[in-house]
């Protein structure tokens, strides 16, 4: 049977339209994400098939085009759409994180960050530069490493606080494994970077690690 044949209230559009997106499922999501299904397949039947074929939502999202375009009813267009998708939601939350001191929206600095990162299958270290307003200057990722760790040079992250004038910034790396738990390492660079930064006056505000969940902020986790 045809979504068009199902029942109003069962449809996944019209129930986005009245009770919201949260209320759908990741099959309902991704199904009005397809449009259409294929032969034999309703859009909700092939975005299942679809999940169970990725192992999650968030794998189908992250996949690269080669792995997409191997499944049933995607391809290079459906994948730029999706690309596209996801970078409209990047820069809504970079437009978000920037209309006010990062002190008064930490949700929308960590949803922001989380959405710069916690795709990146390696470590990636970038920093979020502040003015002395503590609103947001710009985002840079600046050390990318293996699976599981990454080289940071203190020297590069004191030119780019300087290139940028900054008066304040937050640290934020990733763990690809999705565990938030910071790392003795994690606690030694942050400490040589607060000092290397102390020394051009420039505060370190906290440094998030972003994986599965909220990101975890080592400030409020008190390694700071």
């Amino acid at each position: 049977m045809s979504i068009r044949d199902w029942p109003a209230a069962e449809r996944p559009r019209e129930r986005l339209l009245t009770l919201g997106a949260a209320s759908l499922s990741d099959a309902e999501l991704l199904a009005i994400f397809l449009r259409t299904g294929v032969s034999g397949k309703s859009a909700v039947d092939l975005a299942r098939h679809l999940l169970i074929q990725f192992g999650s939502l968030r794998a189908l999202l992250e996949a690269d085009l080669v792995t997409f375009s191997l499944h049933l009813g995607l391809g290079p267009a459906k994948f730029a759409q999706l690309q596209a998708a996801q970078e409209m939601n990047r820069r809504h939350l970079s437009e978000r994180a920037r209309q006010k001191p990062v002190l008064e929206s930490p949700h929308a600095v960590r949803e922001y960050l989380k959405s710069m990162l916690r795709h990146e299958p390696h470590e990636v270290f970038g920093c979020l530069f502040l003015d002395s307003r503590h609103q947001v200057l710009s985002f840079e990722a600046l050390f990318r490493g293996s699976i599981d760790n990454t080289s940071v040079h203190p020297r590069e992250v004191v030119k780019r606080a300087l290139a940028n004038n900054a008066a304040a910034l937050i640290l934020c790396h990733n763990h690809p494994s999705g565990n938030t738990d910071p790392s003795q390492a994690d606690r030694i660079l942050t400490k040589r970077l607060q000092e290397a930064l102390e020394l051009i006056d420039v505060r370190v505000l906290d440094h998030f690690i972003i994986g599965d969940g909220d990101p975890l902020s080592m400030a409020e986790y008190g390694c700071m």
